[in-house]
Parts: structure tokens; sequence; C-alpha cells
């Protein structure tokens, strides 16, 4: 008989499963959109619109001059695009450093008092005078083809966003490995999400917008430390296509160390679940396609699974462990190989393991998606088995800790 528990943990790898099917079925009802995709952004325009990117910075004098050296390296007409600089506060070299700018026609530079990232954007909007405006982070960098991958998109007079895919900035240790894989999930993810018009992040790095999103739905806001969510959830609400172009590349620099990592992972995962419960009035809602309908409550649900699901499984690991610990003070320790026989009568087939290990297969099927989209390949290496084999111990840490400020109201900092 099932405990309560088994019981909980089958439904939750339930719904899970069936939302990567529902993931992987939109994939190959796409393929050949993807295809299509790339080859109209191949043919590049006849005129490039003017297009500002703002770079706020808020102590960044160790990364911002190569991010502003990426965009000037960018394969776009010099004189269409705009670079505009805003220093939040900084209170190291930040703004020593920009001064070797000043005299480059492409970069403007600004400085205000420190009042958290969302005001040095509305800073820059407030300058604004061209058409089309994105930002990137003073820790991140662009391929010299992520803008010319991205406006081909605003063609559709429909589209209002365009977002890009995220990947590392050369990961070396395993930490890093294993966000590789992470960021290569959401780049798969995203694009799906694109095909079901229920994009719901439109990221701080070199997201594109139509200028006149700020000008009807208002500026950005704090929104909880995660101004890129609040955007799109709003965008969404009033109907604003959101598009996702997955060759457009642009590079952050991943936290280097566990305690920087949970630092930036409560605080994504905190400002979304702040921000789902501000639009929990989309949740179910038809007028809001598979956004509402799918998309954000799945989310929701998922805070809830990875915790429960990852607590019970290290529980039961423990368990075993545990176990096999006092059997081996009970009758020793004794490895004989010649004696190892292989019997399928010992196969675990309750549904709990055959569930569980084929959503293991959907998840890696994803991740390989994901790399022949950004990378046109698939990679099988070390990134992968560090990802399978940390990411449910380390997961459940931040999100478990986002979920507690969330329901008791305790602020998450930026750094």
């Amino acid at each position: 008989m099932f405990d309560t528990t088994n019981i909980i943990t089958c439904a939750f790898l339930f719904i899970s499963l069936n939302f990567e099917v529902f993931l992987l079925i939109t994939y190959f009802e796409n393929r050949l959109e993807i295809k299509k995709e790339e080859n109209f952004v191949a043919l590049g325009i006849k005129k490039y619109p003017a297009v500002t990117i703002i770079v706020p910075c808020w102590n960044e004098q160790f990364t911002v001059s190569k991010t502003i050296h990426s965009l000037l390296s960018l394969d776009y007409p010099k004189n269409k695009l705009k670079i505009m600089v805003v220093n939040d506060g900084s209170t190291d070299g930040t703004w020593e450093v920009v001064q070797k700018f000043k005299n480059n026609p492409q970069v403007e530079l600004h400085k205000k008092e420190n009042g958290g990232k969302y005001t040095a954007l509305n800073y820059g909007l407030s300058k604004l005078s061209t058409d089309l405006v994105g930002c990137l982070d003073a820790d991140s960098y662009v391929h010299k083809d992520a803008l010319r991958q991205i406006i081909p998109y605003f063609q559709d007079k429909e589209i209002m966003a365009v977002a890009p895919s995220i990947k590392l900035w050369k990961p070396k240790t395993i930490l890093e490995l294993l966000q590789k894989v992470e960021y290569g999930f959401g780049i798969f993810t995203r694009k799906m999400f694109h095909y079901m018009q229920a994009v719901y992040i439109t990221p701080g790095p070199f997201s594109i917008f139509r200028k006149e999103v700020f000008e009807k739905l208002g500026p950005y806001r704090h929104a909880h430390n995660t101004e890129d969510i609040e955007i799109a959830l709003r965008m969404q609400k009033n109907n604003y296509k959101i598009a996702h172009a997955h060759n457009a590349l642009v590079y952050t620099v991943p936290p280097k160390t566990i305690r920087k990592l949970l630092k930036q992972r409560i605080r994504w995962s905190h400002g979304f679940i702040k921000n789902a419960t501000d639009y929990r009035y989309m949740f179910f809602k038809k007028q809001y396609g598979n956004l509402g309908m799918i998309i954000l409550p799945m989310a929701s649900i998922s805070v809830v699974s990875v915790l429960f699901v990852s607590v019970v499984s290290i529980f039961n690991m423990l368990k075993s462990m545990i176990n096999e610990f006092i059997k081996i003070q009970t009758v020793g320790f004794n490895l004989n190989w010649s004696s190892f026989n292989f019997d399928w009568f010992y196969i675990n087939t309750e549904i709990i393991a055959i569930i569980g290990i084929i959503i293991a297969i959907g998840t890696i099927t994803m991740i390989l998606m994901s790399k022949r989209m950004s990378e046109g390949k698939f990679d099988i290496g070390m990134d992968l088995v560090y990802y399978l084999a940390l990411y449910m111990f380390i997961a459940p840490l931040w999100i478990g800790k986002a979920a507690y400020n969330a329901i008791f109201s305790i602020k998450t900092s930026w750094r």
C-alpha cells in the first residue's frame, strides 16, 4: 500500500512528466518553424532601425569595460547604435573606468545617486531618443551577431519585445558547468514558451523592446528585484507579444561560489514567487492563453514539487545509507565479485521509480535539444553529469529559502 508521502510524490512526478511531454511535443511540432526562423533571420533586413542599449552599473569596475567593448563590437551600423551607461551610485571605481569611453560618439555616460537597477533603467528611458531600447547588465557580454539576430523579429508589428538566449561566459569549475546546463535548459523552455506565446521573463541581459511598451504601460518597477519578470507579465496582461531569438547569444559571468550562487538564485526565485502572487489573477484565465492556463500554474507548482520531491528523495537516500551502514556493522563488509549475479527480480518496478526514470530521460532530451538549438550539435559531457548528480541537492536550498522569504515577507538583497 502507498502511504500519503508516496501518493503526493507520485502526483507531483506525474504532473512534471506530463509537462515535460507537453514541452517535447511542442518542440517536435515546431522544429521546422525553428529552421524557418533561422533562415528568415539570416536574410537580414534592408534598413536597420536605431537602437539604444542602456547599461546600468553598480560596482562593476572589473566587468563594465568588457561589457561596453562587446557592445561596440556588435555587427550593426555604428550610426544606428547608441550605448547609454548609467552609473547608479557606485562606490568603487566604476565611474573612473567608464571615463575611457567619454569621447566615443556612440557612448553616453550618465551618473545618478543609487536607487537600484530599475531606477537606472528608468533614468535611461527618460533620455531615450530611439524607437527600440534594450538593457545589458554590466557583467554580461554580447555576441557580435546578437543584435542582427534580434532586429528582424520586429518586422512583425505585433512583436513588442524580443528576448535573447543567455549562456555562461567560459564555464570551467564544477559549479559553473552545472549552471551551464541550467542555462541551456532555459534556452529550450523559453523557445517553447515563444511558440505558446507564453514568455514570462524578458532577461536583463539584452532583451530589446519597442519604446511604446514603456510609453503605454509605464516604466520599470522595483518588482522585488526582478523587474525583468514583472515587465514581461505586465506585457502579457496587456496582450503584448514577446518573442525569443534563440540564436541571439549573450554571455553572463556566473557566480563562482556556492554562497554567491545561492544569493542570486534566492533573489530570482523569490522574485518569481512574489511577482506570480502579484499577478495571480492571471492564473487559469483563458484570456491569458497558455501563460495563464498552463505555464504560470506549472511554474508555481514546480516550486512546491521540487521542494517536496527533493526532500523525500534525499530522506530516502539517507535512510538507505543508514540501513546499509547498520547491515555492515552487523554482518561485516564482504565484497565478493565472483558471487555477483544479475537478477531481473531485484529491479525496482515501483511506479515512482519508473516515472522518475522517464522524467530524467525527458530532462536529458530537452537539455540536448537546447544544445543543438544554441550550439548546433549534441554534446554529452561532464556538465550534464554534474547537473544530474548535484542539482537536486542544491536547487531546494535556494527555492526553500526563497519560499520562506516570500511567506514571511523577508526582503532579498541584490548581492
